[in-house]
C-alpha cells in the first residue's frame, strides 16, 4: 500500500493521482526498472517519513492524493501507450495532476502526449544524466533513449530544459540543437539554479540524474551527478505551475538498502507540494 506519510486517501475525487507503470521492456542495457513502482510505494509506506513537504505543507491535510494502482503493461508498446493515454486522460478529466512511477523512460512519450492534449503550450523540466534524444537506439525508435526525440519531433512541448546532463553523445547534441533544447550540463551547474517557465510545467525525473553516491539503484551509473539536495532545491525553487510528473528508471535490484527509492519518495513529495502550491495560486 502506498502511504507517503499518511497522505494517500481512498476517494473518487482527488487533486493528485499516483499511477504506476511497471514496464522496462525498452531498457537498452539492464532490466529492473519495472520494479520501481513497487519499491517507491514500499519505501513510502514505512514509518520512516511523514506527510509534510519541506515547505511545511501537509499532503494529508491540504490536498486529496490517491493511488490508482498500476497500468496493465502486457502486450506491445503500442498497446501500452494506448492504456497510458487512457489512464492520464481520466486523471486530467478530473482536473487532477498525475505523478507517475516508472518504469523506464520510454513511458514518458505517451505520458506527455496525454498532457499536451490538455496543456498547450506545455513545458518540460527533465532531470537526467542522458538527454534521451536519439532518433533511434539499437534500431528502436521507442527506446528509453529516444523518448524526448519523439516528444520534440511531434511538437508536444514548447520548451524542454534538461538538467544534469553528463553523458551526451554527438547525435544527441545535434538533436538538441535541432529542437532548440536547453541543457544545463553538470559541468555548468551552479548553485542556486533557479529556472523559470511561462507555460504549465511537466517534470520528468530520471533517478540517474543523481550521482550514484545518492542513487545507486539505477541501471546506468554515471558519476558526477546532482546531489539529492541540489535536485530538491531546483524543484523547490522552480518558477512555474507544475501540472504533472514522472519519476523513472529506479532499478531497486541494484540497491538493497533502498537509498534510491528513499530519494524517489522525497522527489515525489516535493513535486506534489509544488503541484498543490500551484493550484492554490491559480
Amino acid at each position: 500500500m502506498t502511504d507517503f506519510g499518511g497522505a494517500i486517501r481512498q476517494s473518487t475525487e482527488y487533486e493528485i493521482a499516483i499511477l504506476g507503470i511497471p514496464y522496462d521492456a525498452k531498457s537498452s542495457f539492464m532490466r529492473g526498472a519495472a520494479h520501481g513502482p513497487y519499491a517507491i510505494r514500499h519505501t513510502s509506506s514505512s514509518l520512516m517519513g511523514n506527510e509534510f513537504t519541506e515547505s511545511g505543507l501537509s499532503l494529508e491535510a491540504e490536498t486529496v492524493m490517491v493511488d490508482l494502482g498500476d497500468v496493465d503493461v502486457s502486450g506491445d508498446f503500442d498497446r501500452l501507450s494506448d492504456r497510458i493515454l487512457e489512464a492520464i486522460r481520466a486523471i486530467l478529466k478530473k482536473n487532477a495532476a498525475p505523478i507517475v512511477l516508472g518504469g523506464d523512460h520510454s513511458i514518458t512519450y505517451p505520458l506527455v502526449k496525454a498532457m499536451a492534449e490538455k496543456y498547450r503550450p506545455l513545458d518540460i523540466l527533465h532531470f537526467d544524466a542522458h538527454p534521451d534524444l536519439y532518433d533511434s537506439l539499437y534500431e528502436d525508435r521507442y527506446s528509453h533513449g529516444c523518448c524526448f526525440a519523439r516528444i520534440m519531433e511531434d511538437g508536444l512541448v514548447q520548451n524542454l530544459v534538461q538538467v544534469g546532463i553528463r553523458a551526451a553523445s554527438k547525435p544527441q547534441r545535434l538533436n538538441a540543437a535541432k529542437y532548440g533544447t536547453r541543457w544545463v550540463e553538470m559541468k555548468d551547474v551552479r548553485d542556486p539554479l533557479v529556472l523559470e517557465f511561462r507555460n504549465p510545467l511537466y517534470i520528468s525525473f530520471d533517478m540517474d540524474a543523481l550521482d550514484p553516491a545518492f542513487a545507486p539503484g539505477v541501471s546506468h551509473l554515471e558519476a558526477g551527478g546532482l546531489t539529492s539536495r541540489q535536485a530538491l532545491s531546483i524543484i523547490q525553487s522552480v518558477k512555474a505551475r507544475v501540472v504533472g510528473a514522472d519519476v523513472v528508471e529506479l532499478n531497486p535490484t541494484r540497491d538493497p538498502l533502498s537509498i534510491t527509492a528513499a530519494a524517489a519518495v522525497k522527489v515525489v513529495k516535493e513535486v506534489a507540494g509544488r503541484i498543490v502550491e500551484g493550484r492554490k495560486s491559480k
